[in-house]
């Protein structure tokens, strides 16, 4: 018993202790009443930085009443603060019934938020820590002396992009609008698209020493209620120092971080995140990227173009079949090449195969050793186009491949077939609308070319089955990710290799939503008709 009861004690005793660090804790976390203590902590926290603006002022009947004003230099805006804060501290309140009631009788924090201040949102605060948030972020922060509270105003401004045209998802037709790295100008050029009370966003600050702003929207009675609290969950779970960009937070919260194929889409339009949002899915936005999240993704989305839908049904059909047929050029065309003439040669043409066999005959390595060399030396190139400056970028990786495949077929080190092949497969690998599953082609290219020097064709079928598994074992935020093909949905084929027209399109996606599914009630009464001839009907 007596053991027992000391166990217990010393429960008791851990549990005290706990509860009394946390109270001196949060204590220790609170404003003091005293102004310049105040003042001297946001010094010492921020190690006087010069960068940190603080300035003592007085207000109030007779100026008794001591204030400090602390800002961020090039954080905020200091037009606001000296017309809408200043100003209406030192010099409107003077001469006015405002001025008798900032007396220290009065409650100056309540006056000064429900009467002095002009600007649009002000909130309390008595915690330390959110004063160090919102000063480091661009507010402005009042304190007054013998108040352990003080004021946030929200007046941040900083030099920032503008919206300009995207870059990465380039189109001919559509609007030209991209996002920009400021959060609330992305959000504010989706809201203008969908004027929907029913559109929902949810904020949240992630990074222990960024504090990024992170913003989660979605369509409430559209998108899925499950997939909205997992992705919740996943945003809530993550515990890192600092998120600099969305690729941070794709990498926190994917399916199957090893996996070549992207489980999450990227995209830097407001056209694409409106249009994915009325499928049911949802937005990630981070502050200081132009780069939104969708989740869940699935496998057919990455060959969908926004473009597609602004054009004919037919011709959005043929170009997104070309997008497939070009990944697979990307993906097995040096595999089949190195196959063919490696082990399955009674495939090819007589004449074909003898002036294949005329071309390498004094070739020094086999198929395989020439497209690695090819194949590596264009990824240089193209790595080297892409850093260098735009205005030789394109020239030198263009001049630089005519350059060294014609003089590698001259020297005879690289047979003019296998030139030809890894440009086809270069020129195919930039069909893709995304930039993501380009990479995973690139990526599978080099696997497939192993195992088709190894088994030849036999080689290349086995490894499409183990990747058609792959891609079947694969789930985005609990969505399969061959969504619409297996399991197979007969419904959704109608935006899936081909896309019919818009008004047959009656219906989202299934599998993704499975509330609120009908698009449009009736296709039939949306098809469009010529008008009828009125004399003809008469005669």
């Amino acid at each position: 018993m007596g053991f027992f009861r000391k166990k217990s004690n010393s429960k008791m005793n851990s549990n005290s202790i706990s509860t009394s660090q946390m109270m001196k804790t949060i204590s220790a976390n609170e404003l003091k009443t005293n102004l310049q203590e105040n003042l001297q902590r946001i010094k010492d926290s921020l190690g006087k930085s010069s960068d940190i603006i603080i300035r003592e002022i007085r207000v109030g009947k007779e100026e008794t009443i001591k204030a400090g004003i602390i800002y961020t230099d090039g954080l905020t805006d200091t037009t606001a603060l000296q017309n809408f804060i200043l100003e209406t501290l030192m010099l409107d309140v003077e001469g006015t019934e405002l001025q008798k009631k900032l007396s220290p009788e009065q409650n100056l924090i309540s006056i000064l938020k429900d009467f002095a201040m002009t600007v649009g949102e002000i909130k309390e605060l008595t915690n330390f820590e959110e004063l160090l948030t919102g000063l480091l972020s661009g507010d402005t922060i009042i304190l007054i002396d013998g108040y352990a509270q003080g004021l946030i105003v929200s007046n941040r401004h900083w030099v920032e992009r503008g919206v300009t045209e995207a870059t990465a998802q380039v189109i001919v037709r559509g609007p030209r609008e991209g996002f920009s790295e400021n959060l609330r100008v992305n959000t504010a050029l989706v809201r203008r698209r969908l004027k929907d009370p029913n559109l929902w966003m949810e904020s949240k600050i992630i990074g222990k020493r960024t504090k990024t702003n992170v913003a989660m929207m979605y369509i409430k009675g559209i998108a899925n209620d499950k997939i909205v609290k997992e992705v919740r969950l996943r945003l809530d779970r993550i515990d890192i120092d600092g998120i600099l960009e969305s690729g941070n937070i794709e990498e926190l919260i994917r399916d199957e971080p090893y996996s070549p194929f992207p489980t999450i889409l990227n995209t830097e339009r407001s056209d694409v995140v409106a249009a994915e949002l009325l499928e049911g899915k949802i937005a990630i936005f981070v502050d200081g990227t132009p780069f939104v999240l969708i989740v869940p993704a699935i496998f057919i989305q990455f060959f969908q173009s926004s473009e597609d839908y602004y054009q004919s049904a037919d011709i959005a059909s043929l170009i997104r079949l070309l997008r497939y047929f070009a990944f697979a050029i990307a993906m097995l065309a040096p595999a089949l090449f190195i196959a063919v003439t490696t082990f399955n040669h009674v495939m090819l043409p007589p004449s074909l195969l003898i002036s294949l066999a005329a071309q390498r005959e004094g070739a020094p390595f086999p198929a395989f050793v020439e497209a690695i060399i090819m194949e590596v030396t264009f990824e240089i190139l193209r790595e080297a186009g892409l850093r260098m400056p735009r205005s030789i970028g394109s020239a030198m990786s263009i001049v630089g491949a005519f350059v060294i495949g014609t003089a590698a077929v001259e020297a005879g080190i690289i047979s003019a077939a296998m030139v030809i092949v890894v440009s086809i497969t270069a020129i195919a690998s930039f069909v893709s609308p995304t930039y993501n599953l380009a990479i995973s082609g690139r990526i599978l290219r080099f696997g497939f070319m192993a195992i088709a020097a190894s088994f030849g064709l036999l080689g290349i079928t086995i490894g499409l089955i183990a990747l058609l598994l792959h891609l079947c074992s694969l789930r985005s935020f609990g969505v399969p990710y061959m969504s619409s093909l297996a399991p197979f949905n007969l419904s959704d084929q109608k935006d899936a290799f081909i896309r019919l027209p818009i008004w047959k399109m009656f219906t989202r996606p299934r599998l993704i939503n499975q509330q609120n599914i009908v698009r449009q009630q009736d296709s039939a009464s949306a098809k469009p008709e010529p008008p009828k001839n009125k004399e003809s009907e008469g005669g």
